[in-house]
């Protein structure tokens, strides 16, 4: 049985405001301890976390945002998005929050590659982290496969068509990337679109989607930050996912040196709705592993 389902009407209750650059942002906080900050994916929202969130909120303070141009969060149209400016926002988040302790971050798919200026940004003393787990993501911009969906919407036509993006579409995009026995039901996919159409999201989104080539731009500089192995890193990771499956975990072995990799068999690009037990627990033994090595240090 996988962990409680929140449904997104009462997920949407739970949620509190602030102001980011002159736009309201939607945000979540429970438990209580060392901070975890989940970030969410393309063109999804905090929601994707509902299945992980109690279990997480009993053991951690965990905190989450539907970033700028996602979910119930402002999505101007009249703006340049840029990963720099989400890793920006999270940080303002933090710092909205009070937080000052060292930060563990798990992210997924668009927040991956957030969660990588992060640790960029941890090497150039602007943040603390603690640890960082990748759920599946364009972690290298050479192992990304885009969809149809995504290379249209980079197109010069890209405007049109995200005037025209669907419910259809999106389920026609996910029935590609989901496992084949772990896709969502119409319930699921009606939420899902929910988070993507409110406040107008598909005029947007062929300006979120400039997230690709940023990537490139930046590719060398976040490599090199998961090549230096000071903050503890883990892949969890959908094998079957045709976007930044199997193929990218045996990239990340490559080039990241002791790399802490999982994959999960017949899970596709969504592995914490699919499978969250299986991430759950994943999770949990990459934090005690961690720990473990702590405690011993502090009893020294």
């Amino acid at each position: 049985m996988p962990p409680a389902q929140i449904p997104l009407r009462i997920w949407r209750q739970r949620s509190q405001i602030f102001m980011f650059r002159g736009h309201a942002i939607r945000y979540w906080v429970a438990g209580q301890g060392e901070p975890l900050l989940l970030i969410h994916g393309f063109p999804t929202a905090s929601w994707d976390w509902h299945y992980l969130w109690q279990p997480l909120a009993q053991r951690y303070r965990v905190i989450a945002c539907d970033m700028l141009g996602f979910g119930d969060s402002a999505k101007p149209t009249d703006h340049v998005y840029s990963l720099l400016e989400q890793a920006d926002l999270q940080q303002a988040l933090l710092a909205h929050l009070s937080v000052k302790d060292e930060l563990h971050v798990l992210a997924h798919d668009y927040g991956d590659s957030v969660a990588q200026e992060l640790l960029a940004r941890h090497y150039e003393a602007r943040i603390r982290l603690a640890s960082c787990v990748f759920l599946n993501g364009g972690l290298f911009p050479e192992t990304h496969r885009p969809v149809l969906a995504q290379k249209l919407l980079l197109s010069p036509l890209g405007w049109l068509l995200g005037r025209a993006f669907s419910r259809e579409s999106l389920v026609s995009s996910f029935r590609q990337i989901f496992g084949p026995k772990t896709r969502p039901t119409e319930s699921e996919l009606d939420d899902f679109w929910s988070l993507v159409e409110a406040h107008h999201g598909p005029r947007i989104m062929h300006k979120l989607i400039s997230y690709i080539p940023e990537r490139r731009v930046q590719r060398d500089r976040w490599v090199q930050a998961m090549q230096r192995g000071d903050v503890p890193l883990r892949v969890i990771d959908g094998a079957v996912d045709p976007i930044s499956g199997e193929h990218m975990v045996a990239r990340y072995e490559a080039l990241i040196p002791n790399p802490d990799t999982v994959l999960l068999p017949d899970i596709g690009h969504y592995p914490h709705t699919e499978a969250p037990v299986q991430v759950l627990k994943h999770y949990l033994a990459f934090r005690e592993a961690i720990a473990t090595p702590r405690r011993q240090m502090a009893c020294s």
